[in-house]
């Protein structure tokens, strides 16, 4: 028997799609169809941002997670960028917050008019964005982040009648250990490390690891050998 969608007070949920600007509901009111397609405009809902468009934090740490375990299997190199946008607490001092949240949209399309299909770009915080690209060869990282850098640096973001802004970003990058079962954090870690070397530089610049990393963490001995680090055999 197919279920009342009054005797499950869903007005609340039609309410947030509406609010998020999402059409029509496949099938009557009640019906499996129906149902389904709340379900999973829901779902959908609850993994992206607001205000960009963008995959939230949440499911940026999801599919990191899958990252991760698919290098550990496969050995293809996977790259994450950090970028963080320059100065930004400077542009909602000098011209509001909504001009803020037009930069925070503007930098969220680029990001998705420049990535490929299968690249996960994100917002995990205020300025804050996160882009995870698998099967990204370390011969490519630089051109790759770069080409988002000089993207964002060369677009100018309406802001009003005749006022236009331009705004930058900072990009930190790290690969993922190749055949390591590693941990999210680990990986943001480095990749945070690159950014915090970026902004230091100058901003409006790309940092990537020299290299991917080859050495295996004691974190990481321990995810790969069960807690115990097996101690070196003297005989």
């Amino acid at each position: 028997m197919l279920a009342d969608p009054n005797a499950l007070r869903l007005d609340h949920a039609m309410q947030l799609l509406q609010q998020s600007g999402h059409g029509e509901l496949r099938g009557a009111p009640g019906s499996a169809v129906w149902l389904q397609g709340l379900i999973d405009a829901l779902c959908d809902l609850s993994s992206r941002d607001a205000l960009s468009g963008l995959p939230n934090r949440r499911a940026f740490e999801s599919a990191l997670l899958r990252e991760i375990d698919r290098v550990a299997r496969s050995g293809e190199p996977a790259l994450l960028l950090i970028l963080d946008i320059d100065h930004f607490k400077r542009v909602n001092d000098t011209h509001g917050h909504r001009v803020g949240d037009l930069v925070i949209k503007a930098v969220a399309d680029t990001l998705q008019e420049c990535v490929r299909p299968m690249d996960l770009p994100a917002r995990i915080g205020g300025e804050e964005f996160a882009v995870i690209l698998p099967n990204c060869a370390p011969a490519f990282a630089h051109t790759v982040a770069e080409r988002l850098r000089t993207r964002i640096e060369g677009r100018s973001i309406d802001t009003g009648p005749d006022q236009r802004l331009g705004v930058t970003v900072s990009i930190g990058g790290a690969f993922a250990p190749q055949w390591v079962r590693s941990t999210a954090s680990l990986w943001v870690e480095r990749a945070d490390l690159q950014l915090y070397r970026a902004k230091s530089e100058g901003r409006n610049r790309t940092c990537l690891e020299p290299t991917p990393v080859s050495t295996v963490s004691a974190e990481e001995k321990g995810l790969l050998f069960g807690g115990a680090v097996p101690e070196d055999d003297d005989a």
